[in-house]
C-alpha cells in the first residue's frame, strides 16, 4: 500500500509498522535481535510493529540498525532556495577573497602645516 495524502494518522503508523517489520524479517533479525541492536525495548519493537506511536529517537535508532537510515533523507529533504529569495538576497556568491585594507596608523600629535612654527 501506498501512504495516501487521505489517509488517517493511525492508518499512516500501521503502514509504517508493517514496511518496519518487513525490512527486519529480510534481515533475519527477530523482534529481540533488533531490540538489542537499535538499543531499545522489544515492547518499542512490538509496538512499532503493530502501528502504536513510538519517540521519534527510537524510531531513527531502528532505521539505523536496519541499515535504512538514509531513507530519512528522502522523507524530509532540505528544500532549495527559490530562485525569487536568490533574487532578493542580491548577493551574489563570492569567488575570490578580497585583499585586506591597511589600518590607518593614529598619529600622536595633531597635524600641522609645514609653514606653522
Amino acid at each position: 500500500m501506498d501512504i495516501q495524502i487521505e489517509a488517517s494518522d493511525q492508518a499512516i503508523l500501521e503502514e509504517l509498522g508493517k514496511r518496519i517489520a518487513r525490512q527486519r524479517i529480510n534481515r533475519n533479525f527477530t523482534q529481540g535481535e533488533l531490540a538489542k541492536e537499535s538499543g531499545t525495548g522489544i515492547n518499542t519493537i512490538y509496538r512499532i510493529e503493530q502501528g502504536y506511536s513510538i519517540q521519534l529517537s527510537n524510531f531513527i535508532r531502528i532505521l539505523r540498525a536496519l541499515g535504512i537510515i538514509h531513507h530519512l533523507d528522502q522523507l524530509v529533504s532540505y528544500p532549495p532556495i527559490s530562485p525569487i529569495e536568490q533574487i532578493k538576497s542580491g548577493k551574489k556568491k563570492r569567488l575570490r577573497a578580497s585583499p585586506r585594507k591597511a589600518k590607518r596608523q593614529r598619529q600622536s600629535a595633531p597635524w600641522k602645516w609645514n609653514d606653522e612654527s
